[in-house]
């Protein structure tokens, strides 16, 4: 079996100083400042001279403002952090111009992620201690799980979430990482609302809902919020309680994600999935609320960079592609299928339930598709009925052009394996 040299980021918790924490903060500050102060200058000159800027100009540009009495403090704090975040800042044009993204948005105070990023010049790793550029003294982690033996962290990543907790991300190449043994088991997955997800094998994995079930305790804390002052203390002190109860949600959610994602890509080779498009399903604000709730869009995210970790194949059908309304038996197509209908008997006499029969469908799809490197069309569909809920949606982009010969239309999407951080 090869080895499979990936990079990984290793997410702690640490406890920092007072005197560290007024240094990360004035960091977080600086590096701020020095994205908005770039995005302005880049902006202004493609606005106005049709001029693009790139990193050279932005690094330049920032020897020049450390030098002004107005942006002096810039030298108080790391140069590294600031370089980073002028990468960043090229990255982010590099994906609009790409047409990967929307065009960048400057950074808030109040509303942005506060973090900063330090290469290997700006810190020292030795003997399980992390030490930053400006600090005299290692940061207080809590080594919650140990890193890859003999591994040296490339980029350190250090944030503050909203909640107030400190965060340091690792990044290390993982020598120890190696495919899984190949099996012959494949599995087809329909998420959904009630169940968060359905297996082509019968079973059904129940939505948690961890946002509903904290609701009340968040409204509460959103109604006390909304009282207080602006710019008291007490305003702050609410605050952090409503981000503390967020986080909680958060966390519960992903680590559930989490463990459900790394089960499939343990058990399975090829795992079949369907492309949603979550941002148009979120436009239904009637049931937007769950539909954010159970990270339909995570879950796949999770996915794809755990199967290209483990050697495995995530395969994404077609949104289009009737799922719900093709009978996994005879391949008969029924002309409605409501979405109050959750079993319902084909012309050949067998019953469905939806879902399963759904998942059952998207494996068959995935697994032709597969096998044989091209796939099928979608489904055209006529106007009427349109929904915004895990349905074949309607009106979605990239739709195919129907062939010649017309028919059955659908067609499978190769995976986007993609790394995470």
């Amino acid at each position: 079996m090869t080895m499979n040299h990936v990079k990984r980021a290793f997410k702690y918790r640490f406890c920092p100083t007072g005197t560290q924490a007024a240094e990360l903060s004035r960091t977080f500050g600086c590096v701020r400042k020095v994205y908005n102060l770039a995005l302005a200058a880049r902006t202004e000159a493609w606005t106005l001279r049709q001029e693009r800027v790139n990193y050279n100009a932005t690094s330049a540009m920032l020897t020049v403002w450390k030098k002004t009495e107005e942006l002096a403090y810039l030298n108080d704090v790391s140069s590294v952090p600031l370089q980073q975040t002028l990468r960043h800042l090229q990255t982010a044009f590099a994906n609009f111009f790409g047409k990967r993204a929307k065009y960048p948005r400057f950074k808030s105070r109040k509303k942005s992620r506060s973090s900063a990023e330090y290469t290997s010049s700006a810190f020292r790793f030795r003997d399980g201690e992390l030490t930053l550029a400006k600090m005299a003294e290692p940061l207080d982690i809590v080594w919650s799980r140990p890193l890859p033996e003999g591994s040296v962290p490339t980029t350190v990543t250090v944030s503050r979430d909203a909640a107030g907790r400190w965060f340091v991300s690792l990044l290390v190449e993982d020598p120890d990482a190696r495919p899984l043994p190949v099996t012959d088991a494949a599995v087809g997955v329909d998420v959904g609302l009630d169940h968060l997800l359905t297996l082509s094998t019968g079973e059904k994995i129940t939505n948690p809902c961890h946002e509903r079930k904290d609701r009340t305790r968040l409204a509460r804390a959103q109604r006390e919020l909304s009282r207080k002052e602006k710019g008291s203390s007490n305003r702050a002190r609410a605050r952090l309680k409503v981000a503390r109860i967020h986080a909680r949600i958060t966390d519960r959610r992903r680590d559930h994600l989490h463990k459900l994602t790394t089960r499939l890509i343990r058990e399975n080779q090829t795992i079949v999935i369907e492309d949603l498009t979550v941002r148009n399903m979120v436009k239904n604000h009637t049931l937007a609320r769950a539909i954010s709730d159970a990270a339909w869009a995570e879950f796949r995210s999770m996915l794809e960079y755990k199967a290209t970790w483990y050697g495995r194949e995530v395969v994404v059908v077609d949104r289009f592609f009737p799922s719900s309304k093709l009978c996994s038996v005879c391949g008969a197509l029924q002309s409605k299928m409501p979405l109050n209908i959750r079993t319902w008997t084909c012309d050949c006499g067998t019953t469905h339930d939806r879902d399963v029969n759904a998942a059952k469908n998207l494996l068959a799809a995935g697994l032709a598709a597969s096998a044989c490197g091209a796939g099928v069309r979608p489904q055209r569909r006529t106007p009427g009925g349109q929904s915004a809920t895990k349905q074949e949606p309607y009106g979605a982009s990239r739709r195919i052009p129907p062939p010649s010969g017309g028919g059955m239309k659908s067609r499978v999407l190769p995976s986007h394996p993609g790394g995470r951080r």
